[in-house]
């Protein structure tokens, strides 16, 4: 799966929270400032042919949906988070955040009752 630059994940953030969306209502979720319409179709089709996004036609307009799940997206590029920055070592990562984010006690215990409910 490849990465998003910035405002191509800035469009799927959009389609994925409005599930089916036409250009301007895709360009309506969009933060300020918000690009052109001709920019934001462009860069739909490319989702389009990367994979990511299908559509609708309904008459001379199309109904964008995605094709790739938030959830699937977010773990291929947490996958490559942890692989290029934590030399594949969850617990690397997991050492850095509770260092970096100064997570206290309460936070670090929170974290491994959710890693233990999960193993269950």
């Amino acid at each position: 799966m490849m990465k998003l630059a910035k405002r191509e994940e800035q469009i799927m953030q959009a389609c994925w929270h409005l599930g089916k969306a036409f250009i301007k209502e895709i360009i309506a979720e969009l933060p300020d400032p918000r690009p052109h319409y001709n920019s934001v179709a462009t860069m739909v089709r490319i989702l389009e042919e990367k994979g990511f996004l299908g559509h609708e036609t309904f008459g001379n307009t199309f109904q964008y949906y995605p094709v790739v799940s938030k959830e699937d997206y977010q773990k291929h590029a947490f996958e490559d988070i942890v692989k290029s920055y934590f030399n594949n070592s969850y617990p690397r990562m997991l050492a850095y955040f509770a260092k970096e984010q100064q997570l206290s006690q309460e936070e670090l215990n929170e974290i491994l009752e959710i890693i233990k409910s999960q193993k269950k």
